[in-house]
């Protein structure tokens, strides 16, 4: 795709090949994640992560094993527009239905600044490129969250292989990814510009 696309057109595109995924595709690319994801977290870790909900790549199995590693799983909790609330992730029987079509915990709400308490960030996108820009959905709540994290916390973008990209559109507020993780790459650190080819 034509690096010059707007954010707008690079959200129609991606949400439309999402669309395209089939259940069985989808089950095999979350299974993916979720072994690729297990052993980015220990027992005296605490990740904040989500519940992949319309397309987005992944389910509760990668949650799952960040658990079976004792890794503490926070999951964000929505407001009003501003910095995402969390709570501690406790299995599948702690979720409810919120709003967006969002799961969230049932157990007690944390401040929004627990954030800088995370050694990792699992990161919902739609796309990221190489530098690490990320393409969210434009709310702007993990704009408003990620500023409170400190530089040593891996901030993670979770995409399909095909969402990892050369270059994306990139604004003064976007708060840059360090690594992606995909189901068919795993995890690769981000960070690097592209070689110039010489004219």
């Amino acid at each position: 795709m034509p690096g010059e696309r707007t954010k707008y057109a690079w959200r129609s595109h991606i949400l439309a090949e999402r669309a395209l995924v089939g259940a069985a595709e989808h089950a095999r690319e979350a299974a993916e994640l979720a072994t690729a994801i297990e052993p980015l977290a220990g027992a005296d870790d605490v990740v904040c992560a989500y519940v992949p909900i319309r397309g987005e790549p992944g389910d509760l199995r990668m949650l799952d094993a960040l658990c079976v590693r004792n890794a503490t799983v926070l999951l964000p909790v929505t407001g009003e527009p501003g910095p995402l609330s969390w709570a501690r992730y406790e299995g599948p029987d702690s979720l409810r239905k919120a709003r967006f079509g969002l799961l969230e915990p049932t157990t007690a709400t944390l401040p929004p600044d627990t954030v800088a308490t995370a050694t990792t960030v699992l990161v919902p996108a739609l796309a990221v490129d190489l530098r690490g820009v990320r393409l969210g959905r434009g709310a702007g709540y993990y704009d408003r969250t990620l500023g409170a994290v400190g530089d040593g916390t891996r901030l993670i973008a979770v995409v399909r292989d095909n969402e990892l990209v050369d270059r994306l559109p990139e604004e003064p507020h976007d708060r840059r990814m360090g690594w992606a993780v995909t189901p068919g790459g795993g995890l690769r650190e981000l960070g690097h510009e592209l070689p110039v080819s010489p004219e």
